[in-house]
């Protein structure tokens, strides 16, 4: 799978070489450093942030994917579980919250693969 863009979306790297990390820790539950990044690719030394405030960008895609997770634990949560309205709310709020971390770092590794494409050369 490595070469492709979910390969870098999901595993979090380098959206170039595909070796090197996009975060300095790889808990995005660690709340000092959920969203920490060095300034360039420790392997291919590409630089991440393209220009000053690159990642605002990465907001839209927070809410697709917020958007996203909020429906599936609706469908889950109303039609599999059968639950209320005022419980299935509760768990669309629970995930949400508990999901915070991944969305972000999601929606940052979806940003930056929209800009950058795989180079096999620099992942050698």
């Amino acid at each position: 799978m490595k070469g492709t863009k979910l390969y870098s979306i999901i595993k979090g790297k380098c959206p170039v070489c595909h070796t090197g990390n996009l975060y300095t820790s790889k808990n995005p539950y660690s709340f000092s450093s959920t969203l920490k990044m060095p300034e360039r690719c420790p392997h291919c030394d590409t630089k991440f942030k393209i220009e000053p405030s690159f990642f605002y960008g990465s907001m839209y895609v927070s809410y697709a994917v917020g958007v996203a997770i909020a429906v599936a634990t609706f469908v889950i949560a109303f039609f599999l579980l059968d639950l209320g309205r005022l419980n299935t709310f509760l768990a669309i709020a629970g995930v949400q919250i508990v999901l915070l971390p991944v969305i972000l770092r999601l929606s940052r590794n979806i940003w930056i693969n929209l800009f950058f494409k795989y180079d096999s050369e620099k992942a050698a």
